[in-house]
């Protein structure tokens, strides 16, 4: 069995698959985690393209496409990988493997057994595997479940009896909701539900305030029994704030940049309006 997401780092853990192999693994640092697993000969490891760290000598990195991706056209339309890669120990004694967390985020183990074989994922929440795990990328059917943004477009469905690792950013809690209890959660920090929780989508104000941006203003309604992982800093805020940092002090010492702004769309202003001029006569 898996160990519990929030344990100490640098606690080695095993897992035991149903057909009681055992693998273990290790969870090291604080907020932008690496997993390092044991792997036996021939085993292997499924992982996000480019979480890759470190791996011993016997180690063969191939890069696959999973054909059990439904969503694998959408996903990439949307600027996301449709590839996996397969990190595999082809030699006659044990290797290991770093995989790391993309941003600032902390490894959540999945043991899915325990989960009803199943876990629904914010679309970049998936890390790597073990063993008996499928990741799909599924399109909500329900219309009124589809916000503006791809996380609310694009879902990543967990499935099997193996062990899967997630990530989520900042601080993660776990929340277990008993039958008919209700949580609202904002969109954007849920890392995963198990598939036994209901969620509703709830807009905080008019229609046009959530076209066009702000924060808090799309909520999910989510209503037990099952487990929720909620994540205290999703990626697309931690971008924002540091975009934020970035141009606002530009924009403080550059008073002019307004008013250049407004000089370019006059004379563009000024050049279609004479081209039609001159297209006329």
């Amino acid at each position: 069995m898996a160990a519990p997401f929030f344990s100490t780092p640098f606690q080695p853990f095993v897992y035991q698959s149903p057909q009681d192999a055992v693998t273990p693994f290790q969870i090291l640092g604080g907020e932008a985690q690496i997993v390092q697993i044991m792997l036996k000969p021939q085993e292997k490891v499924i992982a996000k393209p480019g979480s890759m760290c470190y791996m011993s000598g016997s180690i063969q990195m191939e890069n696959v496409y999973v054909p059990e991706n439904e969503a694998g056209v959408w996903q990439w339309l949307l600027g996301k990988s449709v590839t996996s890669i397969v990190l595999h120990n082809t030699g006659s004694t044990d290797g290991f493997v770093g995989i790391a967390a993309p941003t600032l985020a902390r490894i959540l183990p999945i043991d899915l057994a325990l989960f009803g074989g199943e876990m629904l994922c914010q679309p970049d929440a998936f890390l790597c595997s073990i063993n008996d795990v499928k990741v799909n990328n599924t399109v909500d059917p329900r219309a009124r479940n589809v916000i503006t943004s791809a996380e609310g477009f694009l879902r990543q469905k967990i499935s099997g009896q193996g062990l899967a690792f997630i990530v989520g950013g900042g601080s993660v809690v776990q929340k277990n909701l008993e039958v008919g209890e209700v949580l609202a959660v904002d969109v954007s920090s849920i890392v995963a539900v198990s598939a036994s929780v209901n969620v509703q989508i709830k807009y905080n104000g008019p229609m046009r305030r959530v076209v066009f941006g702000g924060d808090n203003l799309v909520t999910a309604i989510i209503t037990g029994p099952g487990i929720v992982f909620i994540q205290s800093m999703p990626f697309h805020r931690l971008s924002q704030r540091i975009a934020r940092a970035v141009t606002s002090p530009n924009m403080r010492d550059n008073p002019k940049f307004f008013f250049q702004i407004a000089i370019f769309f006059f004379l563009a202003y000024v050049v279609v309006v004479s081209s039609l001029i001159l297209t006329d006569i």
